[in-house]
């Protein structure tokens, strides 16, 4: 079964991140910039989504873009951010080429920072 899962880790405070909401996109073949919305949701009390992103029997083949809204997480728990916020939405593009496969796409994140990979 094929599966796009995410979660967020909040490496300022070394906890996950409760209640950052994201939007999942994909991006549309040969349409500059347009994106069609997916999914919206929010991350659980371990950081991640109740249930993947996206699951099935295949994943379209192409290009995809998760929006992480961290801005209005880390004023939700009351982290000395700027206005307007350094980080305030955090978008990752990335794309599936293997239909079958199972992607992972964390994030690792603070006010002033972040990081992402393929996990497992």
């Amino acid at each position: 079964m094929a599966r796009l899962t995410t979660h967020v880790l909040d490496v300022a405070n070394g906890l996950p991140a409760a209640g950052v909401a994201l939007d999942l996109y994909f991006l549309e073949p040969g349409e500059e910039g347009t994106r069609r919305l997916l999914r919206q949701t929010v991350t659980g009390a371990d950081g991640r989504c109740d249930r993947p992103l996206l699951e099935g029997q295949s994943l379209p083949r192409g290009t995809y873009e998760i929006v992480f809204h961290v801005g209005r997480y880390f004023r939700a728990i009351g982290a000395a951010v700027p206005d307007p916020a350094f980080l305030d939405q955090v978008p990752v593009r990335f794309g599936v080429a293997d239909p079958e496969g199972d992607y992972h796409v964390p994030l690792l994140v603070a006010p002033w920072g972040y990081s992402t990979y393929r996990g497992a």
